[in-house]
């Protein structure tokens, strides 16, 4: 087979230019070519680094505007209205708000504990007052369904393994509930026999997110990380230190 960089880079070109192709189906068809050279043909490619490859263009995150946000959260269905309004009012990536724990919320002190983070870390975001109320009745609500739960020989919390063991009946306990707990208890599948009230399903949320949008009339591509983005943005232009930001929104970089 004799192909060498020239080759392959107007190869690329072809799909860029004639057939318009995206930067990530050339990357696709490089990565094609060199499991051909390497895994098929076994040779080497002393050129490999010298070849140019296509750059995705960088997508500039859409932020909604004080106003917009307003909009969108007054045609969110009311079921939904909470973990939704926790999104921009906190900063939360969409399963960092689902897999909220009773345990997680200080009303007092008017904070969140994000255990369930990116990455796997931990931080300490915002509770805003305006969110404390609705919180603090929906944690009324969590608490009698889990009695019910508890009444009907179930209300044990799923848990990591680690904490699972650790725990024994202690996963009872209200601490360790989801604060937006789903309609049904249900078996886990990777645990046959043993019964669970999982959180709300995350595409629950992503449509309601959507079909407030639409009904807003935002013309704009809006979805639950678009929330978060907003809350950054709308911080940052009232003044608040960037340095505060990356904390909330528990980013290594502050450029990101």
């Amino acid at each position: 087979l004799e192909m060498g960089k020239h080759e392959i880079e107007s190869f690329l070109s072809y799909l860029a230019v004639k057939r318009q192709v995206s930067p990530s189906t050339q990357n696709q068809a490089l990565q094609a070519v060199l499991f051909l050279y390497l895994k098929v043909l076994e040779k080497d490619i002393p050129w490999l680094d010298e070849v140019i490859r296509a750059k995705t263009a960088q997508r500039v995150p859409v932020v909604l505007s004080v106003e917009e946000v307003s909009g969108l959260l007054d045609h969110v269905s009311p079921a939904y209205h909470l973990p939704v309004s926790l999104l921009y009012g906190s900063g939360l990536r969409l399963m960092e708000c689902l897999s909220l724990r009773v345990g997680d919320i200080d009303l007092s002190r008017r904070t969140i504990r994000v255990f369930a983070g990116k990455g796997g870390k931990q931080r300490v975001t915002v509770l805003p007052d305006f969110l404390a109320g609705p919180l603090e009745k929906n944690l009324d609500y969590v608490c009698s369904l889990h009695d019910r739960d508890l009444g009907n020989g179930f209300g044990a919390a799923k848990l990591p393994a680690s904490l699972q063991s650790k725990l024994g009946k202690s996963t009872c306990d209200f601490h360790w509930q989801y604060i937006f707990p789903a309609l049904q208890i249900v078996e886990d599948r990777n645990d046959p026999g043993r019964h669970y009230r999982w959180h709300v399903h995350q595409s629950t949320l992503r449509k309601a997110v959507t079909s407030a949008s639409k009904a807003a009339g935002i013309d704009k591509r809006v979805t639950c990380h678009t929330l978060r983005h907003s809350f950054a943005t709308h911080l940052l232009e009232s003044g608040t230190d960037i340095r505060t930001i990356q904390t909330l929104l528990g980013h290594k970089d502050v450029r990101t």
